[in-house]
């Protein structure tokens, strides 16, 4: 059977002046300086270091003068390590975002010690971005290399996402005793959260008294008369938004305004699920709006500020909350 037909990869591995060709698994001749090798990898600068036998004795390939060294790694894996090894003024770092490229790339890192990749590549595991959007598979990519800081980053950015995914591309890379110890962390952090909505001392005790947070009962202000107890029509007319009913969500064992009852417990069901300062951020985001387009007299102007406010300090609770809760994996 007839090999496949090599062909040449593009610039800056179709130099004239290389001095060596690594042909990768899939026949695409990369025509490299051993020199650029050789500083990025101690495996090939003991390989290029190595005594070469005259052409009579060796069984060595040789093209166009050049030694041909035949590698296992795919042409689009052995493209992007070799871009780290050169300079930068012939060949930009890749961008690792794409992370169907990050394991193949990790394991030639290791493989040819080129410890300069695999810090990249932990780098492209740890970017916010991906993170954001794609923790899960960060996770699996993260746990199949051993990259203990890596998995962890990403066990808890997954928390933003619910307990039970869906099926990812990555997941045949964990075994299920690495997928069970993420969902028991998951777990614990949700567990971890429900105390502060069984116990709101965090809220009352950074706001000190009703009076801190006087925009949670719309209390109109105070009145010149210390003998005045009731509302005008005309406040009655303003304060229009109503008393929350769920005494679960009563700061100071009084019923705040409706919107912000409802609120808490939209966010006690998400916590349920996505137990994660965002989840709590993104839920008063969604209550802001819903407030100002209600149109009230007294919230529709001050629920962004003091909603804003409000959440930041929730978020962080949560946040704190989940901190100390560690993610059971040996590695």
């Amino acid at each position: 059977m007839e090999s496949p037909m090599e062909t040449c990869a593009s610039a800056p591995f179709d130099h004239a002046k290389a001095d060596v060709i690594l042909r990768s698994a899939d026949g695409v001749e990369f025509r490299v300086f051993m020199l650029f090798l050789s500083l990025a990898s101690p495996f090939f600068e003991t390989l290029f270091d190595l005594p070469q036998a005259s052409d009579e004795a060796s069984d060595q390939e040789m093209k166009d003068g050049l030694a041909v060294i035949t590698v296992s790694e795919d042409s689009k894996t052995l493209d992007s390590f070799l871009r780290f090894c050169y300079p930068s003024t012939m060949a930009e770092d890749p961008c690792l975002e794409d992370l169907t490229e990050v394991l193949p790339v990790l394991a030639a890192a290791r493989k040819y010690s080129l410890d300069l990749i695999e810090r990249k590549v932990c780098q492209a595991l740890a970017n916010p971005k991906v993170l954001e959007t794609e923790p899960l598979r960060c996770f699996a990519i993260a746990r199949n290399a051993r990259l203990k800081h890596e998995t962890i980053t990403a066990a808890r950015h997954n928390l933003r996402k619910p307990l039970i995914p869906a099926l990812f591309p990555e997941i045949n890379l964990i075994s299920a005793s690495d997928f069970l110890a993420l969902l028991t962390y998951h777990k614990k952090c949700i567990v971890a959260v429900q105390a502060l909505l069984k116990d709101l001392r965090w809220m009352t005790s950074n706001y000190g008294s009703l009076d801190g947070c006087g925009w949670l009962f719309n209390r109109p202000s105070p009145s010149p008369s210390p003998s005045r107890h009731s509302y005008s029509h005309h406040e009655r007319d303003q304060y229009c938004c109503g008393q929350g009913t769920d005494a679960r969500f009563f700061p100071w064992n009084t019923a705040p305004l409706a919107w912000w009852t409802t609120y808490m417990q939209e966010v006690y069901e998400l916590l349920q699920d996505r137990p994660s300062g965002d989840t709590v951020r993104a839920a008063a985001d969604r209550t802001i709006q819903k407030v100002r387009s209600a149109d009230c007299a007294a919230c529709s102007g001050r629920v962004k500020e003091c909603m804003t406010e409000f959440s930041n300090l929730f978020a962080l609770k949560v946040d704190e909350a989940v901190a100390p809760i560690e993610l059971e994996m040996e590695f």
